[in-house]
């Protein structure tokens, strides 16, 4: 059983800066493709950064642009375990983060991934 746990959100203040983590488990393959999503209430879910890998050792990050310059995406060298690096945050990016494994077509801004978690909720506030 594939298994997506998020952790490192909580409330920080305008300006702040948080790390979440996604642990994967039970996953067979290496998947090409993570990603991180939120959602705020009353919004729909939205792209948020995502990260694929190219041959061995490369890989390459997305970005939305409401996070661009901001956030970072990365992923350990097991290939299991992703971050997002979330600094200089706004009110704005209040909300549940999840993350996402393994895409199953199209463009990752469209989250067609076939592994989700269960969220991590982050508040922005002062």
């Amino acid at each position: 059983q594939v298994l997506l746990v998020e952790s490192g959100g909580g409330s920080v203040q305008p300006g702040g800066s948080l790390r979440l983590s996604c642990a994967a488990s039970g996953l067979a393959y290496r998947p090409t493709y993570f990603g991180w999503f939120r959602q705020a209430p009353g919004k729909e879910r939205e792209a948020v950064a995502a990260i694929s890998r190219n041959g061995f050792f490369g890989f390459s990050t997305y970005y939305a642009d409401y996070v661009k310059g901001r956030f970072g995406v990365s992923l350990n060298y097991a290939g299991n375990t992703m971050y997002l690096q979330m600094n200089s945050l706004k009110p704005e990016d209040t909300a549940m983060y999840y993350c996402a494994a393994d895409l199953i077509g199209g463009s990752w801004i469209d989250g067609a991934f076939r592994y989700w978690g269960q969220g991590t909720q982050v508040t922005v506030s002062s």
